[in-house]
């Protein structure tokens, strides 16, 4: 056995190893884009259409196993259209720099100050407001998408969107990459029936985003002028102006400057 393995690897070229390291980069980066995208419904999806298959031929379902037969044959483009929007973010990414972060501390840092501003801006005056942050998992299969945005996020941005008078308070800000790319978008609310019954509709919604997905869901209140984290299905109520910058810190690994700005 050792023997052979011996001979195996005394056959491989240079050629070899780079092939296997390039198709080794493939399958990670395409199982990695299946993570990103919350896409495991999809996959379940396709693998019980990939067994009755397998079942039509033992069978002999003659019908059936044609029209799955076909469905197979044009799986490639299936995938493509089902994927189509990580897929471009995906190029995007790879075409505009394939080794280093999209943003600088720098700026990272600018964002959350921002952020964090705005939210305790809100929770002063009374707005209600949704704020929710992607991280790896998308967004795009969760929640209804609000008027597209692509803008620099600042403390005046949030208080202007969630301006009692404005066309999109209602909805939430979805914060991507660093940046403000959608307001006015709905949340799928909670189905936990052991939620205080006290809670509105911005709460439930912030929590049932956060059931489903990775994301952080910050939540202002308009009756008690208070802001709320959700994360993981939690929801933390009355975070301070100091606690919603740790967290954000934290959320960005930032967490050292953080320390470094209360040493």
């Amino acid at each position: 056995m050792v023997d052979n393995w011996t001979s195996i690897v005394a056959q491989l070229r240079a050629q070899d190893m780079v092939d296997l390291f390039l198709v080794w980069l493939v399958v990670y980066r395409v199982l990695l884009l299946i993570k990103k995208s919350g896409a495991v419904q999809i996959l379940s999806g396709l693998g019980i259409l990939a067994i009755a298959y397998m079942a039509s031929i033992w069978l002999e379902l003659i019908t059936f196993n044609y029209i799955l037969e076909k469905f197979f044959s044009n799986l490639f483009v299936i995938v493509v259209i089902l994927f189509q929007g990580e897929i471009r973010r995906a190029l995007a990414q790879i075409g505009s720099n394939p080794f280093l972060s999209g943003s600088s501390r720098v700026e990272e840092t600018h964002m959350i100050e921002e952020i964090a501003k705005g939210l305790v801006a809100c929770a002063q005056r009374g707005f209600g407001a949704l704020i929710v942050i992607e991280r790896e998992i998308s967004l795009d299969y969760f929640i209804e998408e609000g008027r597209p945005l692509d803008a620099e996020i600042s403390g005046e941005l949030i208080q202007s969107i969630f301006h009692p008078g404005g066309p999109l308070h209602d909805g939430a800000m979805l914060i991507r990459a660093g940046r403000a790319v959608s307001a006015g978008c709905f949340l799928p609310l909670s189905k936990n029936s052991a939620l205080d019954k006290n809670l509105g509709t911005r709460h439930r919604s912030a929590i049932g985003l956060t059931e489903e997905t990775d994301a952080y869901v910050f939540v202002v209140s308009e009756e008690n002028r208070s802001v709320g984290l959700a994360n993981s299905g939690i929801l933390h109520l009355d975070v301070d102006h100091h606690s919603i910058r740790q967290a954000l810190y934290e959320l960005y690994g930032l967490s050292k400057t953080f320390e470094r700005s209360h040493a």
